[in-house]
């Protein structure tokens, strides 16, 4: 937060046509459509028609099997309040693993959708994952939740929670062949031992291997490196005031300004994006005079630091005011992290003549 100075009946109509069969692993369960804040709207509640498929059905353990999560309807609708065009729809999603393996994958889809019109449901999504077999024996796949992230004029997310739904697809996992019925397969003969006793995380340690050859031994580097931990998205922002410069008075014009250099730190990891939104009051000055928020304008810039798994989009250039606009945004994607540095300039419009004296306002920024 920075302060700112300065329907009906109808004639009966042919017979329908009979119904095609659903397809194999087509599923339907209850869902709860949560709709952005920012669309002021209830939740939209209703069944999710969905399928899983994959790719090999029979893997053998430690293979990586590709994953499809495809909603062929949802009771999600177009969070803005007019249409939404071609190509600003991506969703995420989740499949939950049941049976000999449990756990999720997360699925990810392309950027892609026909236009929407207000008020209408959101198209068709289908999004793609992989995961690693770890157990032999029968694994379920069942949808998860999903979130349908919409880019137009503002960033928004519509969250679908799913609720009971049933086993889309399974597959039966092998054995790797060395571990499979039959002949067992003989024992490694190799080892290693450490030359000395555990460092930091990072330092390099010594060990000695055996078993190599016939009186053969080894010795060997290793480099122990620490787990990453997941973090938090933050911000943080030089300094809580913004001074606007002065007009003569009478002239009216610009005066322009610049807000305090914002940085967004990313360390979650994982898939989601995130949004930077600013909303300014209105200026009031002496004697009651005010002055409209949506006289504020800005043109922001975002920069992504090196080594960021992300690019930065600034948001676009154009007035604040009270309702809102976008800072900057990093949109959801396989891989999202990093630093982010973001900086606006900013300019009040006045009108000739305005009451001499200094205004102020507040300018909330809003990280989600």
């Amino acid at each position: 937060m920075a302060a700112l100075a300065a329907t009906a009946g109808a004639a009966p109509g042919p017979p329908a046509a009979a119904e095609s069969p659903a397809p194999s692993g087509q599923v339907e369960f209850p869902t709860r459509c949560l709709p952005p804040q920012e669309a002021a709207s209830a939740p939209a509640e209703g069944p999710t028609t969905a399928r899983i498929t994959v790719d090999d059905p029979a893997p053998e353990v430690g293979k990586t099997v590709t994953v499809t999560y495809q909603v062929t309807r949802t009771p999600a609708v177009n969070p803005l309040a007019g249409a939404l065009p071609a190509d600003v729809l991506t969703p995420t999603g989740r499949i939950l693993l049941g049976g000999a393996q449990s756990g999720e994958v997360t699925v990810v889809g392309a950027r892609r959708n026909d236009p929407v019109r207000a008020g209408a449901e959101l198209p068709a999504v289908t999004m793609t994952g992989t995961f690693t077999v770890t157990a032999p024996g029968g694994i379920t796949l069942a949808p998860g939740g999903y979130t349908l992230h919409t880019s137009h004029l503002l960033d928004l997310d519509t969250t679908c929670t799913a609720t009971g739904a049933p086993v889309s697809a399974r597959i039966t996992a092998s054995p790797p062949p060395d571990t499979a019925e039959g002949t067992p397969a003989p024992a490694d003969p190799r080892a290693v031992a450490p030359g000395a006793a555990p460092g930091t995380p990072g330092a390099a340690a010594e060990v000695t291997g055996a078993g190599s050859g016939p009186g053969a031994a080894a010795t060997r580097e290793v480099v122990a490196a620490p787990a990453a931990d997941p973090g938090a998205l933050s911000l943080t922002q030089s300094g809580a005031s913004v001074t606007l410069a002065a007009l003569p008075y009478g002239a009216g014009g610009a005066a322009p300004g610049r807000i305090g250099t914002v940085t967004v730190e990313d360390a979650r990891g994982g898939t989601r994006g995130w949004s930077l939104m600013g909303r300014v009051t209105a200026f009031t000055g002496p004697g009651g005079a005010a002055i409209p928020g949506a006289s504020l304008s800005w043109t922001p810039t975002c920069t992504a630091a090196p080594g960021s798994a992300s690019r930065c989009a600034a948001g676009r250039a154009g007035a604040v005011g009270p309702e809102g606009a976008v800072l900057a945004s990093v949109p959801d994607a396989a891989s999202v992290g990093g630093t982010f540095t973001i900086d606006a300039a900013v300019t009040l419009t006045l009108p000739p003549y305005t009451p001499p004296g200094a205004y102020r306002a507040v300018l909330t920024l809003t990280l989600s």
